[in-house]
């Protein structure tokens, strides 16, 4: 592994403080994930971790030290409030050589560079209310401040207008131990007997898609794989999508579990015959590499960075044509030498992601960073 020459005792500050604790999303295991990794890889970088006083962190270490004075995402514009104009000062008062955070640059930085991670692109959105507008402001404003910028895939990255020396693609990150397929199943369902939908209810996310291709499904086979939707509810979402599955008349093909444990999930996995995703848009799709690494095929809406991520190695559809999603479910369904061709390929490309590889790319490239900084600026000349 390369290391940066000249810093020793490096300290990092990262802001966690965008997630909500009481919502758990793809965030919420990829930075304890990440801190971890980078603690085995880089030993001589210590981390400063902002939290909110209720925000689960299950990083514990001599060189890792958890601030909790500020709020999380529970308590918006106070989060705003402290990441903007408190976090940066306090991180180069504690002795900081950078701070990383999500989607913005601060509007007091203290000095202090900041390596902005993009994990999404809703400020590419149109209309919208404040937090549009906001997400607008927060994501131009920082692809222009920050001295490094991370997106997770190269359509992310596309999408941005950030000079090539200021810009990191790195992936996001697995782990293969949790994510294997060679665990159990989940309890109460046999192996290969249902189709599994895995994400919080966001709008954007479609599950009322994913649903009328499942209804396109003859009975038989419906009554064979039911569909089960695990994640958080948002905004009503779960019961929008409740309603559309007593609509459409496959209530009792369908199973709403909400969410399940970090435990659990990888064992979903395992048993499904496919994993469906209907969504209108990504940046990654962390679930598309968890259900491969756990052998499950994956029936993805047909976006370029779900063909970037997974290779080809899934099965591809346009979920607002339902006719068409209905027999690519179909086909998933009954078709074994397909599912064994795809799961063959997933289990492959899987391979290729993991949280050691992600915090070797990602704390490679700040300490690059911070030491072509130290080199560029000028010496201090002292009168005598």
């Amino acid at each position: 592994m390369t290391r940066s020459p000249g810093f020793q005792g490096v300290q990092l500050a990262l802001s966690i403080l965008c997630e909500n604790p009481r919502r758990r999303t793809g965030l919420s295991t990829l930075f304890p994930a990440f801190v971890s990794e980078a603690l085995a890889a880089f030993p001589e970088v210590r981390w400063l971790i902002f939290a909110g006083p209720e925000q689960p962190w299950s990083v514990a270490d001599d060189r890792v030290k958890v601030v909790r004075r500020f709020a999380a995402n529970d308590r918006l514009y106070a989060r705003l409030w402290a990441d903007h104009f408190r976090v940066a000062p306090m991180a180069k008062r504690g002795g900081a050589a950078a701070l990383l955070t999500v989607g913005f640059c601060p509007v007091v930085r203290a000095n202090l560079p900041t390596v902005m991670h993009v994990f999404t692109l809703h400020h590419l959105r149109p209309g919208g209310g404040l937090r549009a507008r906001y997400r607008r402001w927060a994501v131009n404003h920082g692809v222009k401040c920050a001295s490094l910028v991370i997106a997770n895939s190269n359509w992310v990255a596309s999408k941005l207008a950030v000079e090539p020396g200021r810009l990191l693609v790195s992936y996001e990150g697995l782990c293969h131990d949790t994510f294997r397929p060679d665990g159990p199943g989940a309890i109460g369902f046999p192996a290969g007997s249902y189709l599994l939908w895995a994400s919080n209810f966001y709008p954007y996310k479609r599950a009322e898609l994913a649903l009328r291709g499942y209804a396109r499904l003859p009975l038989q086979v419906r009554s064979k794989f039911p569909l089960i939707l695990v994640g958080g509810d948002w905004n009503g979402g779960r019961v929008v999508a409740e309603k559309a599955a007593a609509q459409l008349g496959i209530s009792q093909n369908v199973r709403f579990l909400g969410w399940v444990s970090d435990e659990q999930l990888p064992a979903l996995y395992r048993g499904a015959r496919a994993h469906l995703l209907s969504t209108a848009e990504e940046t990654f799709g962390r679930t598309v590499i968890e259900a491969m690494a756990c052998g499950c095929p994956c029936v993805l809406q047909d976006l370029p960075v779900l063909r970037e991520v997974t290779a080809g190695s899934a099965m591809f559809v346009d979920f607002t044509d339902t006719i068409q999603a209905g027999e690519a479910l179909l086909r998933v369904c009954t078709d074994d030498a397909m599912f064994e061709q795809l799961r063959s390929a997933g289990l492959r490309r899987a391979k290729q992601f993991s949280f050691a590889q992600l915090a070797s790319a990602r704390v490679g490239a700040i300490l690059e960073m911070l030491r072509q900084r130290a080199f560029e600026r000028p010496a201090t000349i002292s009168a005598s």
